[in-house]
């Protein structure tokens, strides 16, 4: 019987030593196995002698092959192809593909089987695998805040996230029924407007034959909400398989820059247009003006002793009788005049169409409704305002020049007893004389060497350090002795003679800055550059001449420039300020809030900083109207990553003001007046010497 036993096993080791997979042949009497390939071994860890004579539910002990063994031994089993999972010697269990089928013997009875197994370890691994980078895929997916979708070449949907769904208000059983052309309709259904041109279906449609095109838009949903949409070729294998779309819900973020735009455009007090708007609206109007051949009238509206309303009655009393003047100077104009408010108490009318008599029966107007008595909680008083007037284009057709001269107008009436409108008059012959007298005196005073420059610091408000310097032209002449600034600087941009003092003004800085630094102080140094000398065609090489002949590194230099330079020629100021940014200089607008500057001009030029105009900090903190502007202007700055310093800051509760609204920086007298390059650096140095632990404290200094 043995030698009868042995052959069995020979013969069925033979047998299965030439299947390519695992094999082993059980007894079902006793449910051992009788032989075993090499493959076997190789898949149990174990040499196959060792297999043979092994009780076949310690290889395989699932549920599903013990119960099948059971019932092969009561005689009646069928065949079994499943997924199940063996032991191996190392105590791995690995997963195999199994087949069992029963063998008859010479008599016919079943009374063998046959075990065929094929190991699926690595495909299950490798499956494993996928399911695990599906499911972070789809979470990543899930976890965005756009909304994705993918489409085939035929625009049918191939994937989507929850955020597409809830950007375009699907319902989820629309998308689960992968009715593709319900959700197309649904989509454009729900499109109130498409900037881009075609409608949305039509776009698509555009899309998906262009399949290469990458594509950026705005959609405006009839739920209001404004959507960018962002489509991109889905390239498989070097083949445009589909596209897949993004859906961003710009809504909260175009209402905040149209809520910015609207603050820089109007008066945060009264809602009417501010200094910015109103140049915009004079530039249209000079330009119809001229094509109309007509003039027109700019009013320039003081109310008289407005302070003894606040100073008497409290700001918040001041700013309803600022309302309640806004609406009656608004409602004794005509249709196309337009009113709007420049900060405290002063207005400006422009009227349209208008000469020297027409101007003046709207400044008798606006004269007459401000004196009407006025009752505010029970306060009766009466104001009068003082106007002056200005004719365009005889007296000028920008802004500045308009302004200036109906201010001058203006406080001429002043100056006689208020309540009273007075025209701009032309210069007399004596104006002309002292002018020319300047003109000249300057241009001696540069080629003497009477000009000299002061530096006033900049401070950082978080730790009361030194962070830079603007540099201050300075003149005394032997005749006229200390001359202002602002008498003669008017005088140099008149004549031209601005952009001989600026390029003196900037070699001078320069070289001082270098001084500085071969002493161990890097100082950055700012200078104001007039829009005459930034328009000279050789500005920018000028700049990096200075840089590269002193060695000071551009980054210890900034230039700041008026509003008015950014809208003169945009193209060409855009092309200058690229130049100056890619030499390393810093770039900054000087008295911003006064001029001209938008949203769209300070998103497309390389601006590093604004300084707010001292107009706008001397009333801090306690007019509201200049805290209104001063907080929007910090909140302008801080939507478009700029830098905001404060000129004009005089006492410690400005300065906190200024601070606790995320301000960076101010100078001013509160720390010190502009100082000799020798007053200034023996302060770099004290500040210095301080240890980290007591930072430069500020000092109350005005001389």
């Amino acid at each position: 019987m043995k030698d009868d036993a042995a052959a069995s096993t020979r013969c069925w080791a033979a047998l299965i030593d030439a299947m390519p997979h695992a094999a082993w042949v059980v007894r079902l009497a006793d449910g051992r196995v009788a032989a075993a390939n090499a493959a076997a071994a190789a898949l149990f860890g174990r040499a196959a002698d060792r297999l043979v004579g092994t009780d076949v539910r310690e290889l395989a002990p699932s549920p599903e092959d013990l119960l099948w063994w059971e019932a092969a031994a009561a005689g009646g089993a069928p065949g079994l192809h499943s997924e199940t999972l063996i032991a191996a010697a190392d105590g791995q269990l690995r997963h195999v593909s199994r087949s069992i089928a029963g063998i008859a013997g010479a008599g016919g009875a079943v009374d063998h089987a046959l075990v065929v197994a094929c190991d699926r370890s690595a495909e299950h691994a490798a499956e494993s695998e996928r399911e695990i980078l599906l499911a972070e895929l789809q979470a990543t997916l899930e976890a965005t805040a756009d909304g994705l979708l993918v489409t085939d070449l035929a625009g049918r949907v191939r994937a989507f996230n929850r955020r597409y769904a809830e950007i375009w208000g699907l319902p989820l059983a629309l998308l689960q029924a992968h009715d593709d052309a319900a959700v197309q309709a649904w989509m454009a259904r729900s499109v109130a407007a498409d900037p881009a041109g075609p409608d949305y279906g039509a776009r698509v449609q555009q899309l998906l034959q262009a399949t290469l095109i990458v594509a950026t838009d705005r959609l405006v949903l009839n739920s209001a909400q404004v959507v960018e949409r962002v489509t991109r070729p889905l390239i498989c294998r070097g083949r445009p398989q589909g596209r897949v779309w993004s859906f961003r819900d710009l809504t909260e973020r175009v209402a905040a820059e149209e809520k910015i735009e609207s603050l820089t455009l109007h008066d945060a007090l009264t809602g009417l247009p501010n200094r910015r708007a109103l140049a915009e609206r004079l530039e249209a109007l000079a330009a119809r003006a001229r094509r109309e051949e007509r003039g027109f009238g700019l009013l320039f509206v003081d109310l008289d002793r407005f302070r003894h309303i606040n100073d008497s009655l409290g700001h918040e009393t001041g700013d309803q009788v600022l309302l309640d003047v806004a609406q009656r100077i608004g409602g004794c104009l005509r249709q196309d005049d337009v009113l709007a408010r420049l900060g405290s108490d002063q207005f400006v009318v422009l009227v349209y169409p208008a000469d020297a008599a027409a101007a003046e029966a709207t400044a008798r107007r606006v004269l007459n409704v401000v004196a009407q008595p006025s009752s505010i909680d029970g306060a009766h008083f009466t104001l009068t305002c003082s106007v002056g007037i200005a004719i365009g284009p005889a007296h000028g057709s920008r802004l500045e020049d308009l302004m200036r001269h109906a201010e001058a107008a203006m406080r001429a009436v002043k100056a006689g007893g208020r309540a009273n409108y007075r025209l701009h008059q032309a210069r007399a012959e004596g104006d002309r004389r002292l002018q020319m007298r300047l003109d000249h005196a300057m241009r001696q005073a540069l080629v003497s060497g009477r000009f000299r420059l002061h530096y006033q610091p900049q401070i950082d408000l978080a730790s009361g350090a030194i962070v830079g310097a603007e540099a201050l032209l300075r003149w005394r002449d032997p005749e006229l002795g200390e001359v202002a600034p602002g008498s003669f600087i008017p005088v140099a941009e008149e004549s031209g003679f601005i952009v001989a003092i600026g390029d003196w003004v900037l070699s001078q800085a320069v070289r001082q800055g270098v001084l500085w630094q071969q002493r161990g102080l890097a100082l950055p140094i700012a200078i104001n550059v007039s829009a005459l000398q930034f328009q000279q065609p050789q500005f920018v090489d000028r700049v990096a001449s200075v840089l590269a002949v002193s060695g000071l590194p551009p980054r210890l230099l900034e230039l700041e420039l008026t509003e008015s330079i950014l809208v003169h020629d945009a193209a060409e100021a855009l092309h200058r300020l690229h130049a100056l940014a890619r030499l390393g200089v810093r770039l900054a607008i000087d008295d911003f809030g006064t001029g001209y500057s938008s949203l769209a001009y300070l998103k497309r030029f390389p601006i590093g900083k604004l300084k707010i105009d001292r107009s706008f900090v001397g009333g801090l903190p306690d007019d509201d109207s200049d805290a209104a502007i001063v907080r929007a202007i910090l909140q302008m700055a801080r939507a478009l990553g700029l830098k905001v310093i404060a000129e004009g800051v005089e006492t410690d509760a400005q300065r906190r003001f200024l601070h606790d609204n995320g301000c960076a920086e101010f100078q001013g007298f509160l720390y010190a007046p502009a100082l000799d390059a020798f007053s200034l650096e023996q302060r770099l140095v004290h500040a210095d010497a301080r240890t980290p632990a007591h930072p430069p404290r500020i000092r109350l200094v005005r001389t």
